[in-house]
């Protein structure tokens, strides 16, 4: 055998024997060859008894003249001295070809002949350097194709036409084939059909050999269509210098050939008869003759002689359109041909379209894009192929409908921008026609249509061109669409099982989907598009792209055009429905002008699919002036350029309903014969005439088509009929004949198909077909980038994932699971780029569905039941990975994702970690002992137990139970298969990532976050006070804990949450009576939110503070039962966050927590450790909270619980909180201005007079400890506060509520309690009296100067005098009655000293002077001569009286003493 072998200088294919290899400078070898198959021919030619005979006869005869050229040959070989490419090849081939053409020699004689010139022909001795080769090829070709032989057998017949076939094709694939010419080439091609043909009656082999050679002889000469030099159509350039002539439109090679031949001729145009171009003899011989003489084709009606040059030119474009136009005639042979019985054993029916379709096939792949270069080449493609392939596509042979799309696909890859509209119909009338069974096609049509479709499918931007380029234009049906559709409801198993055609469907649907979202990685992605919009009319059927080429103008200009398309499609139905109501919706988008004018209304008709055509007509043939003129303006929009009356007729009334009435239809038809006539008036007069016949070709149709009609019109009745009509003369007789046959072949519909379905083709179509596209928008070609894909998914996404999921649900096998899986990924990965959240919420609710855990639970185990499912956990992982991958689109799907987690929650397959947030790992804690606050932490899937089995958490747990033999009732051990199910189920649960999910919450879009949140309080269900099962309390804690994960994993956006949020807890809160983990969780999730986020949202430190106040509203029994761990969790927050609480209102409530734990057994301590945290050395104190723990501290100072130590350390608090009084005042003083100042002075005076007021109530405990500490601890406060500058008006309110209130409250419980209740009572009140003395004589000179100083003293001398009386249970006090006297006698002393007690008139006009005696008598008669020792009680000196005045000398040293030693202390 050979091999095949690249040759660079055509680029060849050859096939070269291996045995044949050798150079050219090999002479003796080349003549050796040459020698030995001289002596091969002359040896068969001895064997045969009329060579032979002669030859050993001895007669003096000469020898036959062709062993005499044989063995002249042979003595040549071997003497010549050049190089074999110098000599002329012609010279050792002739004596071979005179064989090979003599009429004498019988086929093994030729046979050999035909063998050695093969053999020289593939010695490489032939190249273009060789000498006269041109005219040696010519010489081979002419020759062979012109052999004559003697049939001896048909067996020897077909050996010699084998190598006749074998020596034609090696000449192609010579080095030296470019040489070759038109002609040439054609005659090759010709001769070679010729025995395809002859074949047929001959051996199996020949037929297949044959054909073989055929199709290599197409691919070989296509193969350089690439080559051509375009100028000059040939292969060879610059050999010729013949001008080429060229005829027709564009210098398009526009000529003939007719090849005629002995026994026979080939007309490419009309070949029934070069189906019988081979016949036999009458003298037994197989002729094969070519006549140089004429070159000639029709190619149609108007064939174009060709100048006999550009024939006999190096081959190339020219034999390319002969050849490829014979090809084609091929395919229309069999609409004519009369079958009769045939010998060959392939049907007929198949065999020659198959053969034609298969070279046509050939030639596009290697011709391929080079087509378009040559109009000629391209016109036969875009009109006689196509033609041909739209009647062969509806073939119910498989085998051509296959070809017949694998042609389509061809022309698609290389030539589709100059085939719009062909492409266009052949979806519309073949695939989608024969893949549906409703239009009747068989399943083998059916099928290979099906596979037509998804390999086109699988052209990544197949789709996307259909949709720019048809479903974008308002001219074009909506075959994206329609495929979509198609694909989607073939993979639909309706009341049947699972077949491959669904399958097949499925794959074209799924590599559409994956085309998609391949091209979302390349960028050009339109998340929202730009909302088309007519501002003002536009003509609709002028809208125009600027730039074809540039995704900046088409995209746009595509998407306006899709937009008009819908909205005309809605004015149609609404049109329909109403014709006035449909122009006035038109008018109000902008699509028709608001005052109609007739173009439009008639483009509206025109260019509306959909349209009811009944109506119309009925508009049409209205008399209504502005009817008449939509009406030529309809028809102006008709192009009937060079088309017969029949089929402009017949595309004009497919657009609408003929109307019954007679004027009308008038009206309609002097409307079309003016445009008709206007367009083709080469054999009409006028159009007058295009009227009359017109007329005339109505009524014919009906009274040929009617079946009423029994008498049927003649052709002679219609030719007369219509004679004197073109302007007084007839019509030419064939004309009329013409139109006669046409109408009675294919009826006028005056009745067209109503609706959008998909119509035959059919020639009058056709016509219309090419004449569109001629003036369609160019195509527009698609790149890699997703720039119409969102409206395009918009489209199919719901069918799409209808589709699949049905494929899903019956499929079962694991390919086509995960076929199904794939899918549903690229619709999720769509869905999610393009921002289509309902499409991805879609995918998620019917995937959910497959999962099986959201179906009540039926199985005793459903684990088990889950592992063995391969269908519900592939289901599973993609729904978890679709959650993680694509979660920021998710809106409602939450729920459904939810409903999932919760199953494998109650089931107890989630990790351990679900639940927890990640600060967990990315934080820590600034106190080390800082944790969940219970055991059941909330980062645990717990579950109660609900039987006698504990069932455990987690993934082991699960597993350690499924091992376990610990029940009452003895269990099984497990099988191997449960074993592997649940290890099954566990590596599928890993897969999912659950935990994700939340722990990467953080990086959620704020919408789909909200939604998850949602889904959580969801999915928690509302709280029931006392009658929820186990399951459901478990559910909503398992919730709960999700959405405090999710809380804590966005503090950058807790704004969003935390109202929702908040209120579940609150309802959880409010809602319980009881200790239980919901509430439990709810509580210290709450607080340990507040923990988490204060530090970073200080805008929000107010709203998470409030928050707390639900530990407040807790019922008693929970409040007990969790009292402790909360003033843990408090203290931990205060602890941590002090310096982020700065409001009143967030210290309130703290202080409130912190005050309730003031008298709670176990909390108390802890919470007295955050107070004093926050009030120790004033480091936490703050205006805004001082007054608040101030309070606190005081329930601390009067609790009961604990030491008593601990009220005396409230009490040191309270009292050393003074210092930040002064502390703030210094501050005030220092930088506020004025009116500042004076605020923050009159609030520290109210805070300090909060703070002595609570030591008042301190005061009167019933601890004696507690009791005089608090005592001492108002003195301090009382007269500890020079740094703090109080209004004299604020030191009489400290006296009355104060100090009176509290000298009067001790008194009154000295004299009311027994001594069991209040110890030591009689200590306290000598504290009490002293710290009276004390901050009186401390505040003396500012108190003195005030109007009301009268009464205060009077108050202090009152309380004196009531001490002195005082009388506990059983006697007086004796330190009372010594210290009180001594006390006075100080306080006198002092006031006299400072001048402020002094006789300042008489006659009774100092009630201060008198008033004090009268009191003071009443204590101690004596002290007023004590005190003042040069007066009388009774007579006063006025002289000596000075107000104000300090001029007196204490007469007694030591009480002067004693006085100053009262103030000091």
């Amino acid at each position: 055998m050979g091999r095949l072998k690249l040759r660079s200088g055509i680029k060849a294919i050859e096939e070269e024997p291996e045995e044949c290899e050798t150079t050219s400078s090999n002479k003796a070898a080349l003549a050796c060859i040459i020698n030995s198959e001289i002596g091969a021919v002359l040896a068969v030619m001895r064997r045969n008894v009329r060579w032979g005979g002669r030859y050993m006869s001895g007669d003096d005869q000469l020898e036959h003249s062709l062993i005499q050229s044989l063995k002249g040959l042979r003595k040549q070989i071997f003497s010549w001295q050049h190089p074999w490419h110098t000599l002329n090849p012609s010279i050792y081939l002739q004596p071979f070809l005179d064989v090979i053409r003599s009429d004498e020699t019988g086929a093994p004689i030729t046979g050999v002949a035909l063998s050695s010139v093969f053999k020289i022909l593939t010695l490489d001795v032939l190249d273009l350097n060789s000498n006269n080769v041109e005219d040696a090829l010519h010489l081979v070709v002419d020759s062979v194709t012109s052999c004559r032989f003697e049939v001896t057998d048909p067996g020897s017949e077909e050996v010699v036409l084998m190598k006749i076939l074998q020596v034609l094709l090696a000449c192609m694939k010579s080095k030296a084939s470019a040489m070759l010419t038109n002609q040439h080439v054609c005659t090759i091609v010709n001769t070679c059909f010729r025995i395809v043909h002859q074949a047929g009656s001959k051996g199996e082999l020949l037929q297949r050999i044959a054909r073989h050679t055929m199709h290599e002889l197409v691919r070989c000469i296509f193969l350089h269509l690439q080559d051509v030099n375009y100028t000059e159509g040939s292969l060879v350039k610059g050999t010729s210098s013949v001008k080429q002539e060229l005829v027709g439109i564009d210098n398009d090679y526009n000529f003939g050939g007719k090849l005629e031949n002995g026994n026979g001729s080939a007309q490419y145009d009309n070949l029934p008869s070069s189906i019988s171009l081979v016949s036999n003899a009458p003298g037994g011989l197989v002729t094969v003759v070519v006549d140089d003489s004429t070159v000639r084709t029709g190619t149609g009606k108007d064939a174009v002689p060709y100048d006999l040059h550009l024939m006999t030119e190096p081959y190339g474009v020219p034999c390319m359109v002969e050849i490829f136009h014979f090809l084609c005639s091929l395919l229309n042979v069999v609409e004519h041909m009369e079958m009769g019985p045939r010998s060959n054993t392939i049907d007929f029916d198949e065999d020659v379209p198959l053969f034609a379709l298969r070279l046509i096939n050939s030639a596009i792949e290697l011709g391929g894009p080079s087509i378009r270069q040559h109009p000629r080449l391209l016109s036969l493609v875009q009109d006689e192929l196509f033609r041909n392939l739209m009647q062969f596509g509806l073939s119910t042979s498989p085998l051509i409908l296959s070809i017949v799309c694998s042609i389509v696909l061809n022309l698609y890859h290389h030539l589709r921008t100059e085939l719009k509209l062909q492409l266009e119909a052949f979806f519309s009338c073949v695939i989608l026609r024969l893949a549906q069974s409703r239009y009747g096609a068989s399943y083998q049509q059916q099928e290979v249509a099906m596979e037509a479709l998804v390999d086109f499918c699988r052209q990544k931007l197949f789709m996307v061109e259909m949709y720019a380029n048809l479903d974008c234009d308002i001219t074009c049906s909506n075959i994206f669409e329609d495929l979509a559709n198609l694909l989607s409801k073939s993979a639909f198993p309706v009341n049947c099982p699972l077949s491959s055609m669904h399958i097949l469907a499925l794959d074209g649907l799924i590599a559409v989907i994956q085309g998609m979202a391949e091209r979302i990685n390349n960028g050009s992605v339109t998340r929202d598009p730009a909302v088309v919009n007519f501002e003002e009319y536009t003509p609709f059927w002028m809208v125009k792209c600027d730039n074809y080429n540039d995704p900046e103008h088409w995209v746009p200009f595509a998407r306006r055009r899709k937009y008009i398309k819908r909205r005309l499609m809605i004015g149609a139905d609404h049109f329909n429905r109403d014709p006035k109501k449909g122009l006035e919706f038109l008018q109000g988008t902008h699509l028709l002008p608001d005052k109609l004018d007739p173009q439009s209304v008639a483009c509206f008709f025109r260019y509306t699919a959909g349209l009811d055509k009944n109506l119309v007509g009925d508009f049409l043939g209205n008399h209504d002036e502005f009817c008449v003129q939509v009406l030529h303006e309809f028809a102006g929009t008709f192009d009937f350029q060079d088309m017969n009356l029949d089929t402009a007729l017949r595309l004009f009334l497919e657009t609408f309903r003929l109307p019954g009435e007679s004027q009308k239809i008038q009206r309609v038809l002097e409307a079309f014969s003016e445009r008709y006539y206007e367009q083709s008036p080469q054999i009409l007069a006028n159009k007058d005439a295009a009227l009359l016949l017109s007329y005339s070709l109505i009524l014919l149709n009906t009274d040929q088509h009617n079946v009423q009609v029994k008498k049927k019109m003649t052709e002679e009745d219609f030719i007369r009929n219509n004679r004197h009509i073109n302007g007084g003369n007839d019509l030419p007789r064939e004309f009329l004949s013409e139109l006669y046959h046409s109408i009675c072949r294919n009826e006028i519909r005056t009745t067209p198909e109503q609706g959008l379905g998909f119509h035959e083709m059919t020639p009058s179509r056709w016509i219309d077909l090419m004449h569109k596209s001629k003036k369609t928008a160019p195509f527009i070609l698609a790149d890699s980038k997703a720039y119409l894909d969102h409206d395009m998914f918009a489209i199919m996404s719901g069918p799409t994932i209808a589709a699949i999921s049905v494929v899903f649900d019956h499929a079962e096998h694991e390919d086509v699971y995960q076929t199904c899986i794939d899918g549903f990924l690229a619709v999720a990965k769509i869905s999610a780029c393009h921002h289509l959240e309902d499409v991805l919420d879609d995918l998620v609710v019917s995937l959910c569905k497959f999962t099986t855990l959201l179906n009540p639970s039926s199985v005793e185990e459903p684990v088990l039941a889950f592992g063995d499912d391969t269908k519900a956990r592939m289901a599973t992982v993609t729904v978890f990975t679709i959650a993680n991958a694509y979660g920021d689109f998710i809106l409602a799907g939450w729920r459904n994702i939810l409903d999932c987690i919760l199953k494998l929650h109650k089931l107890g397959l989630l990790p351990a970690r679900v639940a927890s947030d990640a600060a967990d790992d990315s934080e820590l804690s600034p106190d080390p002992g800082h944790g969940k606050p219970l055991a059941n932490s909330l980062s645990s899937a717990h579950i109660p137990s609900t039987g006698t089995v504990k069932r455990s958490s987690g993934l082991m747990g699960r597993f350690s139970q499924l091992l376990s033999l610990d029940t009452e009732e003895p269990r099984s051990q497990p099988t191997e298969q449960q074993l592997a199910a649940h290890q099954r189920t566990l590596q599928t649960i890993q897969k999912c990532h659950i935990d994700s999910i939340f722990t990467e919450s953080k990086f959620l879009q704020a919408n789909s976050l909200l939604q998850l949140a949602r889904a959580l309080i969801w999915a928690a269900g509302r709280p029931q006070k006392g009658n929820s099962s186990p399951e459901d309390e478990d559910t909503a804690v398992f919730c709960l804990e999700l959405l405090i994960a999710i809380t804590l994993n966005n503090r950058d956006r807790i704004v969003l949450l935390w109202q929702g949020v908040y209120e579940h807890i609150s309802s959880i809160v409010q809602s319980t009576v009881m200790p239980c983990a919901l509430v439990e969780k709810a509580v210290f999730g709450l607080l340990r939110i507040c923990q988490r986020l204060l530090p970073y949202k200080e805008n929000l430190a107010d709203e998470l503070l409030r928050s707390l106040q639900l530990v407040l509203k807790l019922d008693a029994r929970v409040a007990d039962a969790y009292c402790e761990q909360i003033t843990q969790e408090v203290s931990r927050l205060v602890k941590a966050n002090a310096t982020h609480i700065r409001s009143q209102m967030g210290w309130r409530t703290i202080a409130s927590l912190l005050s309730i734990t003031a008298r709670h057994p176990e909390a108390s301590e802890a919470g007295f450790d955050a107070l004093l945290f926050i009030m120790s050395e004033g480091s936490h104190l703050s205006p805004a909270n001082y007054v608040l723990c101030i309070d606190a501290a005081r329930q601390f100072a009067e609790s009961r619980v604990g030491q008593a130590d601990r009220s005396v350390r409230a009490l040191d608090l309270m009292a050393g909180s003074v210092a930040c009084l002064a502390k703030w005042a210094q501050e005030t003083r220092e930088s506020s201005g004025e009116a500042e100042a004076l605020k923050m002075s009159q609030d520290i005076g109210e805070m300090w007079l909060r703070l002595v007021q609570v030591l008042r109530k301190v005061c009167l405990d019933q601890r004696e400890e507690v009791r005089n500490h608090a005592l001492l601890s108002l003195q301090m406060c009382l007269t500890g506060v020079d740094g703090v500058h109080l209004p004299n008006g604020l030191w009489l309110q400290c006296f009355d509520l104060v100090i009176f209130t509290m000298l009067d409250d001790l008194l009154e419980i000295a004299q009311g309690h027994s001594q069991k209740d209040y110890r030591n009572m009689e200590g306290t009140l000598v504290l009490a009296l002293k710290l009276l003395s004390k901050v009186f004589l401390r505040l003396l000179h500012e108190l003195s100067q005030l109007s009301t100083f009268c009464k205060l003293w009077l108050g202090v001398l009152s309380r004196m005098e009531k001490y002195m009386k005082v009388k506990g249970r059983v006697k007086k006090s004796d330190k009372l009655q010594e210290l009180v006297p001594e006390l006075l006698k100080n306080t006198l002393i002092v006031m006299k000293t400072r001048g402020v007690l002094v006789q300042r008139s008489a006659l009774g006009g100092d009630s201060l002077w008198e008033l004090t005696w009268l009191h003071v008598n009443n204590i101690a008669p004596t002290l007023q001569s004590e005190v003042f020792p040069d007066q009388d009680s009774v007579q006063l000196q006025p002289n000596e009286g000075q107000t104000g005045g300090g001029q007196e000398t204490v007469s007694d040293p030591n009480a002067t003493a004693s006085a100053k030693d009262t103030q000091g202390g």
